[in-house]
């Protein structure tokens, strides 16, 4: 199973955190780095956000190795055709390593403070889906394009020059959702994204996409199963207690996430790989603590 670094792009993240982290997970062998696509946190106080289209433009001229992608870009404040449009060139001149992952959008706090409409969750669900039409007709699409939904019109579209790879970028879509999200998926997706999901729910919910994918005459096979889940990782027993803060280890850990030092670490992963996972997007949330990532990255990968 390949591990990859997650970082929350409103956390605190500026070009001087994007810089150093980007390098290390390129250099310590990192399969991928990804982050989220928020002007801010769902609460005060507000701190640094850096934008993350820029970001990406910035990594995929000066890394070589890692793949990388939103975890997710929200369809809600990010049109369509500019999303499909911007993810092809970065794919280019990346050398085709972008994850284009896209979502529907759900922080409150981000759409009131910048006029963004969010809308209910049906009718942001089926914009999510018009987004989603939108984006892989312009992008697999070799002829014009015209499309006439509630949300967005196109007519005789094309965007150039096509993208180097052929269909551009792999398009992921994330959520836990098994009546909208997941058909969704089966029918959109290159890869298949859960969220902060235990095994027995990765399971449950990898039954239920190959079911769909089989519906719509795809091979389960075709969809990449991911996961995103936060990691709170200590060398010692003595540092893990201390970034645990008084929580319970194995009660976090029923909820998805990966707690513990060095071989319960790597213990956990081994578990998420049985259950068909591929790639896990370790959530890493101390973006100043460089000696611990590069103690991860020895001791795990």
């Amino acid at each position: 199973m390949e591990i990859a670094l997650m970082l929350e792009g409103q956390n605190g993240l500026n070009w001087p955190r994007w810089q150093r982290i980007a390098r290390a997970v390129e250099e310590l062998g990192f399969v991928g780095l990804y982050r989220s696509d928020h002007f801010t946190n769902t609460n005060p106080p507000d701190i640094d956000s850096l934008e993350m289209w820029t970001s990406f433009t910035w990594l995929a001229s000066q890394t070589k190795r890692i793949e990388f992608g939103p975890m997710v870009t929200p369809t809600s404040f990010r049109n369509p055709v500019f999303t499909a449009r911007i993810a092809k060139d970065v794919d280019d001149l990346s050398g085709g390593r972008l994850v284009l992952g896209v979502g529907a959008g759900w922080q409150v706090r981000e759409h009131e403070m910048f006029g963004f409409d969010l809308l209910d969750v049906r009718e942001r669900m089926n914009r999510f889906e018009e987004s989603l039409e939108v984006i892989t007709q312009l992008l697999r699409s070799d002829t014009p394009v015209s499309f006439d939904g509630q949300y967005y019109h196109l007519l005789q579209a094309t965007l150039m020059p096509r993208p180097k790879r052929r269909g551009g970028p792999r398009v992921l879509i994330g959520g836990n959702g098994p009546e909208r999200t997941l058909p969704l998926v089966a029918r959109y997706a290159d890869e298949w994204n859960a969220v902060f999901a235990p095994i027995p729910r990765l399971i449950e919910l990898n039954a239920r996409l190959d079911e769909l994918a089989e519906k719509r005459g795809r091979q389960p096979a075709d969809i990449r199963r991911s996961l995103m889940t936060q990691v709170i990782f200590g060398r010692t027993d003595g540092e893990l207690q201390a970034k645990l803060a008084g929580r319970n280890a194995d009660e976090l850990r029923t909820r998805g996430i990966v707690v513990g030092t060095a071989n319960a670490v790597v213990d956990q992963l081994g578990k998420i790989a049985e259950a068909r996972v591929q790639r896990v997007m370790l959530q890493w949330l101390d973006l100043d603590d460089m000696d611990r990532l590069e103690a991860l990255a020895k001791a795990v990968l």
